[in-house]
């Protein structure tokens, strides 16, 4: 479905860009594609760094537009905490020297230039104006309310802190997780003799789960925010098992049937050391065709909930898959949050540092620039 949302002006514009990217933004610049004259879409990136070289920065995001497909302008717009400078010979806006060079290689790029325009706790103005005028913030129009859109009024980091779960709730799922530890260590002794009865049923019943992981694995889809202990263990367990976790990641990324596919490589990888599909390996540097959204972000509720409920020592797995969830989604500025996490516990995970190199190679996938909504 197409939402089409009409400026008349820089203020105009200004409205509609909180209902373009999900959110306000803050320390940040926006960039908004056009084709013709029609936006598709946000994208936000960091303020620049003091360590980077302005040139670098604009680069860079000039060459994420560069892969949004037939786009011929961008309108920039930057969100900072900082008040503009007056001189004699004028007001000076923050960023002025990045938004500069920014337009500028926008420009030798071949893109039009739609709009610049910086918002700043005192006000909002233009970069395009020789004298810019600071404008009130309190005479821009209100954020459309657009069906499926979220609360806009949040800034980009809402929603990355994992979900408020109780001491108690926590010694479940760590004493679960022992249980089920315990019982499947047993299991794999094929020693029946140590199953005398004194191990819990519910890690008994929660084994039986992974007689089918594929199948486990899609179970968990259907209600991810609200497994009971023994299901949160048995999740844990799997995840921490990169060869299992790879599996359900790229399952919850396709279908049941490419997770049966990913679970048999994995497998046949640990035995033989036969590579995993080429397909497989692209989806998880973010090549090849997009996920289904849906499942992105039933599998991203599942795995908060779980690092969440889970020991400080098994959070790392569940943590980095809901870093790549959020990545998967466009929204790396979660994934990074969810890195630093699992760094703080691990500084080694790999899957982690894998990540985290995506993230500040600034690395987005594919498909990301093939999902644009017509505004």
């Amino acid at each position: 479905m197409t939402t089409v949302l009409k400026a008349h002006g820089s203020a105009d514009f200004l409205g509609l860009v909180p209902a373009l990217a999900g959110f306000t933004p803050r320390q940040s610049i926006i960039l908004v594609p056009f084709q013709s004259s029609r936006a598709h879409g946000a994208m936000r990136i960091d303020l620049p760094r003091d360590d980077v070289e302005i040139e670098e920065y604009a680069d860079t995001a000039v060459g994420l537009l560069a892969r949004v497909g037939d786009v011929d302008a961008v309108a920039a717009v930057a969100y900072v905490d900082d008040v503009p400078q007056y001189t004699p010979d004028g007001m000076i806006l923050p960023l002025s020297v990045a938004m500069d060079e920014l337009l500028g290689v926008a420009a030798d790029s071949g893109l039009r230039i739609v709009d610049a325009l910086c918002v700043m706790p005192c006000g909002w103005s233009s970069y395009l104006h020789d004298d810019p005028q600071l404008e009130p913030l309190d005479d821009l129009p209100p954020v459309p309310d657009l069906d499926g859109v979220a609360d806009v009024s949040v800034d980009q980091d809402a929603g990355s802190e994992l979900p408020d779960v109780d001491l108690a709730e926590r010694e479940r799922v760590g004493r679960a997780l022992r249980d089920l530890t315990e019982v499947l260590a047993h299991e794999a002794s094929l020693d029946a003799a140590q199953h005398d009865g004194r191990e819990n049923p519910q890690a008994l019943a929660a084994m039986l789960l992974l007689d089918d992981m594929p199948m486990f694995f899609e179970s968990l889809l259907e209600h991810p925010g609200d497994l009971p202990p023994f299901m949160t263990a048995a999740l844990l367990w799997c995840l921490e098992r990169p060869q299992l976790r790879d599996a359900a990641l790229l399952q919850w990324a396709t279908d049941l049937p490419t997770g049966i596919r990913a679970f048999d490589a994995q497998l046949a990888f640990s035995a033989t050391g036969r590579p995993v599909p080429d397909d497989l390996g692209r989806l998880f540097i973010g090549q090849g065709d997009g996920p289904d959204p849906a499942r992105l972000r039933a599998a991203l509720e599942l795995v908060r909930g779980a690092a969440a409920r889970a020991p400080r020592a098994s959070r790392p797995a569940p943590l980095t898959l809901a870093a790549w969830l959020s990545w998967a989604l466009g929204r790396s500025t979660h994934a990074q949050h969810h890195l630093d996490e699992a760094a703080a516990i691990d500084p080694g995970y790999s899957l982690a540092r894998l990540l985290c190199t995506l993230i500040d190679a600034a690395v987005l996938p594919d498909w990301a620039f093939r999902r644009p909504r017509a505004t």
